[in-house]
């Protein structure tokens, strides 16, 4: 077993190390020809649309076999529709500028010296998460077009899926004349890669972990490269007394019930007393159809009795299911103290018209992204015109909410002077 992870550990470095050198070639490349190659992507994955859903068919029989949770199982399927976005996504973000190369600031200090802050790649970034196939191709587009080499490193469930895929951005690479080492997978199922690469620091220069919060919870206690996580999504939306009630209604079902293992769902339900007798049983029973299993607190369930009860480890559960908590609130005040203290800081909404509970709600709730009257889906990096995203940032540092193309750089400062010495 030492033998195989030492010789695991050397493949990996090797990978690294040719992602290094490629990352120095790609920060000099043109626009145009980042373009170009981003397009050829595209054209393979929809030239690849039969081999890419065969391998994906694998996958699915492998975990439906493993028995499988309801939400990996959508996060891991791929269909005709899944595909075509993949390569929109693709063409999305070859429409959008380049931030390589945009200044930020300059000045002129009293000596004389001129300085100007710079975007620049970041380098090396690699990239691990589990189960959505499509976000291979979103990385590795993002990352191409931010001047990053990148290192990909998928779950096992979708390794045929992944294997196809990167295979077809490797042909695209390869017709628009960029290093094939710009973007590597892994292509292992050996859990033991993950702590190899994120101890790389000497050739990578980020890791962005994608997945369940035990799994980045592990990689940050592994890695010695800087982490970003892409946390879990604890989401939720509050109904004020100035709501309108049917406009809640939707948002509340929107984002509940169109996709529930995402991590932009909603996880719980907060209601403004004054209007819970009359949002309540309506939103409960529409939701109610659609298979949603409610688990409400005391005042909750005396309007919906047959709600389940909510107990306090319910307040903190990301269910990635059709499940909702449901907590009855007197204030805007009480309902912002919740959700600082048990928000995972990803999402969430006020449904309301009184201007005032809107600006408290959108200064005190120390979240990544707040929404005023819509849905927490929203929050995905091609809603917000990004094209696509590598993660969702619930962090404070270097980036926070979905992570596109500027996330994806870092800057430099450029000092021209003519002669000046330091005193």
């Amino acid at each position: 077993m030492a033998n195989k992870a030492a010789g695991l550990g050397g493949d990996i470095e090797a990978q690294a190390r040719a992602a290094r050198a490629a990352a120095l070639l790609l920060q000099a490349v043109p626009t145009a020809r980042k373009n170009a190659a981003l397009e050829f992507i595209a054209r393979e994955i929809e030239s690849g649309m039969g081999e890419i859903l065969d391998a994906n068919e694998k996958d699915l029989a492998t975990a439906r076999k493993a028995k499988a949770s309801e939400a990996i199982l959508d996060r891991l399927t791929l269909n005709k529709a899944r595909v075509q976005a993949m390569a929109k996504a693709v063409r999305e973000i070859v429409a959008l500028p380049d931030p390589v190369g945009e200044v930020s600031g300059r000045w002129r200090r009293p000596n004389g010296l001129r300085i100007i802050r710079q975007r620049v790649p970041i380098g090396v970034i690699a990239f691990i998460y589990e189960a959505r196939p499509n976000v291979t191709v979103d990385a590795a587009a993002l990352c191409l077009k931010a001047g990053n080499a990148v290192i990909l490193k998928g779950g096992s469930e979708a390794i045929n899926s992944n294997r196809v895929l990167a295979s077809r951005i490797a042909q695209g690479l390869a017709a628009g004349e960029l290093p094939g080492a710009a973007v590597q997978f892994l292509d292992t199922t050996d859990r033991a890669a993950v702590p190899v690469l994120v101890k790389l620091d000497r050739w990578v220069d980020l890791v962005i972990p994608r997945g369940g919060e035990e799994f980045i919870q592990f990689i940050k206690a592994e890695a010695t490269v800087p982490v970003l996580g892409h946390g879990k999504g604890l989401c939720h939306v509050y109904v004020d007394r100035a709501a309108d009630l049917k406009m809640a209604e939707n948002v509340v079902f929107n984002a509940k019930v169109s996709r529930p293992g995402v991590c932009n769902a909603m996880e719980t339900l907060l209601v403004h007393t004054d209007v819970v007798r009359e949002f309540l049983p309506k939103a409960a029973e529409r939701l109610g159809k659609a298979g949603v299993e409610l688990r409400g607190d005391e005042k909750a369930r005396a309007i919906v009795p047959s709600m389940k009860a909510a107990t306090g480890d319910d307040w903190d559960e990301e269910y990635l299911a059709l499940v909702l908590s449901v907590k009855v609130v007197a204030t805007v005040e009480e309902a912002i103290e919740h959700i600082n203290r048990h928000s995972s800081r990803l999402s969430e909404s006020i449904i309301s018209s009184d201007r005032r509970a809107v600006k408290k709600f959108m200064d005190q709730v120390d979240s990544a992204v707040l929404y005023h009257n819509a849905s927490t889906r929203f929050t995905d990096g091609g809603e917000f015109g990004f094209g696509a995203e590598i993660g969702i940032s619930n962090a404070r540092l270097h980036a926070r909410g979905p992570m596109g193309l500027k996330e994806l750089t870092t800057h430099k400062y450029l000092v021209y002077g003519d002669g000046q010495v330091r005193e």
